[in-house]
C-alpha cells in the first residue's frame, strides 16, 4: 500500500503541481489512514477497502474530537487517493464515492484593528540587521496580504521597488502580482541595504530574500518565533497567528471600500466565497462600533 501512496504523492507533485504544505497534509492524512487499514482492519490490499472501513476510520477521528475542518481534509485526501487508484487501474472500485463531507464550522478570522497594526509594525527595534529584516517582513505582510509561506519563499528577483509591486507564487504554483505601498517599499529597501548583507555567509542562498542568522532562507517556524516575540514586546494581548496580518489586510481593505474581486485577486483565492468571509468580519466590527458608541444601542 505504501508503494501506491508513493505513486500518488509523485502524481501530486509532478502532475498536479500542488504546494509543498498541501503535499505534506495529504501525506500525513493518508499515512494515518493506511496505518488504520493495516493495523485495525487487517487490510493489505487497497482493492479490499470498503465504504464501511472509511466510515469507521472517520468515526475514530470524531472520537478524538477532530474538527470538521480536519475531517473534511481527511475525506478530501482519501477521496483523491482512491480516484487516483482507479485511474491508475490499481483498484477496481472507489469506496469513497458516497462519503459525505461534514458541514464546516466557519469561524471568523481574528484581525487586528488599525491601532494594533501600527503598534505591531513599529515593534521591531531598528538598531541592527535583525530589526531591519523584521520590520521589512511585517510591512510586506500587511502591505500585500501574502501568506507566510509566500513571504519566506520570496527571492530577490521577485521584488520590483521602482514599480512598487512584488511577484509571488501561491497555491498550485499560481503566480500573482501584488502592489505594495511606499512604507513597505522603504522598509524593504532599508533591509536590502542595511540588513540583508549582514546575514550573508559563504553558504548563503543568493536568491532568498529573507535570511536567518545562518545565512539560509528563513523558515515558517523561524518567522512564527519572531512574530510571537514582537507581539509580546508590543503588548498585544490578542491571539496572533502568522495569518493575522493577512486577515487584517483583507478586512481593512474592505472596510475602506475596496472591491471584493480585487481583494480576492490579491489574496490569491480561487473561489470568491473564501474572500467573502471578510465581509462578515467587517459587519461584525461595524456592529461592535455601533453598540459601543450609539447612545441608544
Amino acid at each position: 500500500m505504501q508503494d501506491q501512496l508513493k505513486d500518488f504523492m509523485h502524481f501530486l507533485i509532478v502532475e498536479k503541481g500542488l504546494a509543498k504544505n498541501t503535499i505534506i497534509s495529504y501525506e500525513r492524512d493518508l499515512n494515518s489512514y493506511l496505518q488504520y487499514l493495516k493495523n485495525v482492519e487487517n487490510i493489505s490490499e487497497l482493492n479490499d477497502v470498503t465504504r464501511v472501513h472509511i466510515v469507521h476510520f472517520l468515526g475514530i477521528l470524531k472520537e478524538q474530537k477532530k474538527s470538521s475542518k480536519t475531517l473534511a481534509r481527511h475525506i478530501a485526501s482519501i477521496r483523491s487517493f482512491h480516484q487516483f487508484l482507479i485511474r491508475d487501474k490499481a483498484t477496481e472500485h472507489d469506496p469513497s464515492v458516497h462519503i459525505e463531507s461534514p458541514k464546516m464550522e466557519r469561524s471568523l478570522p481574528k484581525v487586528l484593528n488599525l491601532q494594533e497594526v501600527e503598534v505591531l509594525l513599529d515593534s521591531p527595534k531598528i538598531k541592527d540587521h535583525f530589526g531591519f529584516r523584521d520590520k521589512a517582513m511585517l510591512e510586506i505582510l500587511y502591505a500585500s496580504g501574502i501568506r507566510v509561506s509566500e513571504l519566506i519563499g520570496l527571492n530577490q528577483g521577485d521584488i520590483h521597488l521602482t514599480m512598487g509591486f512584488l511577484r509571488c507564487i501561491g497555491k498550485g504554483n499560481k503566480e500573482r502580482i501584488i502592489p505594495i505601498g511606499k512604507t513597505a517599499a522603504n522598509a524593504l529597501e532599508q533591509y536590502l541595504d542595511k540588513g540583508r548583507p549582514y546575514f550573508l555567509t559563504k553558504k548563503s542562498s543568493e536568491e532568498a530574500l529573507f535570511l536567518n542568522n545562518r545565512g539560509k532562507r528563513l523558515t515558517r517556524q523561524g518567522f512564527w518565533k519572531i512574530l510571537k516575540k514582537l507581539a509580546m514586546e508590543a503588548g498585544i494581548s490578542k491571539e496572533l497567528t502568522p495569518h493575522t496580518l493577512r486577515h487584517s489586510f483583507a478586512t481593512h481593505l474592505l472596510e475602506n471600500g475596496a472591491d471584493l474581486r480585487a481583494v480576492q485577486e490579491m489574496l490569491g483565492h480561487a473561489d470568491i466565497s473564501t474572500t467573502q468571509i471578510y465581509t462578515h468580519v467587517t459587519k461584525t466590527r461595524l456592529k461592535d462600533v455601533y453598540s459601543k458608541f450609539h447612545p441608544r444601542a
